[in-house]
């Protein structure tokens, strides 16, 4: 797997997040009432890895990393 490096700021990795966080509650609890859903367990779990991982590097870098997290995101992603 190849590696990709880019930059965000702060308050854009913030945004990712939770745009992230916000399509994984739909695919793990929305979208299988749909017809005909196929869902990837494997994908699902990965995409919740990535958010943890990405939480991470945001507390990192964050002054005051648990009231920045709690304010700018859901709180429905398993392990966090």
């Amino acid at each position: 797997m190849k590696n990709i490096t880019f930059e965000v700021s702060q308050p854009e990795l913030l945004l990712l997040i939770t745009l992230m966080s916000d399509q994984l509650f739909r695919r793990e609890f929305i979208d299988p009432k749909m017809p005909g859903h196929k869902g990837d367990p494997a994908e699902l779990a990965m995409g919740k890895e990535l958010v943890l991982r990405l939480k991470s590097m945001i507390r990192q870098v964050a002054e005051s990393p648990d009231e920045l997290i709690s304010n700018h995101e859901p709180n429905h992603i398993a392990g966090s």
